[in-house]
């Protein structure tokens, strides 16, 4: 059975469709055009209460958020494609901690600044100083913390790929969009472990692909 993937093209999608490229999982897309409300037809909201994507059907199977549809994909096609999970519970446990990490600090502040700069641009509406200054701040401490990280492991939760690397690349890719990638660039750990996971030939299809990078 052909896993469907719904919202193909905004940014927490892409989490799910670099993690079936890389566990070898075949899958079609649904495109959901927000601005046209298809997020809040019936239909939809059957199989996503909340109106946002992703959303997968596998089958019988529902699942929707991003984070939860890899877990479940690297976890039910452990030995098919990458390992994203680890080799032991202790590895996996790491994994875990770092994708948190990713959820919880990471992506809040990027998630502010994209709102602010690139949908506030899109909407002529002037970002406030205030709000940017804060939110790279905050990206900053916690790239710090990545920084002293990646000085003793190639990837966050070691020296393997896994989830907590793959979740970071459709926001931080916005940095670029956004004029931030000095925040990257002038950490040494943390560029070469972006430069590296940014390569991945799975983030090279689907950043490649017809769909664009949206929210």
């Amino acid at each position: 059975m052909v896993v469907k993937v719904y919202g193909p093209d905004f940014a927490s999608a892409k989490r799910v469709l670099v993690c079936l490229i890389e566990k070898e999982v075949e899958f079609e897309t649904v495109p959901i055009d927000i601005i046209k409300g298809q997020n809040k037809d019936p239909e939809f909201l059957k199989l996503q209460p909340f109106g946002v994507v992703p959303v997968i059907q596998d089958g019988d199977y529902t699942l929707f958020e991003s984070r939860a549809i890899m877990r479940y994909y690297a976890e039910k096609y452990k030995s098919q494609g990458t390992d994203l999970l680890g080799k032991t519970i202790e590895e996996r446990g790491v994994v875990e901690q770092w994708l948190e990490v990713e959820a919880q600090s990471y992506h809040p502040a990027i998630d502010n600044l994209v709102i602010e700069i690139l949908f506030g641009r899109k909407r002529g509406i002037p970002p406030d100083a205030k709000v940017i200054e804060e939110n790279e701040k905050k990206l900053a401490k916690v790239l710090d913390i990545y920084e002293e990280r990646l000085s003793k492991s190639k990837y966050l939760a070691g020296d393997f790929f896994s989830l907590a690397d793959l979740s970071h690349l459709p926001f931080t890719k916005y940095l670029a969009d956004m004029g931030k990638m000095y925040l990257i660039e002038e950490r040494k750990h943390v560029k070469a472990w972006w430069d590296d996971i940014s390569n991945r030939p799975s983030w090279k299809k689907v950043f490649s692909s017809r769909w664009p990078l949206l929210e």
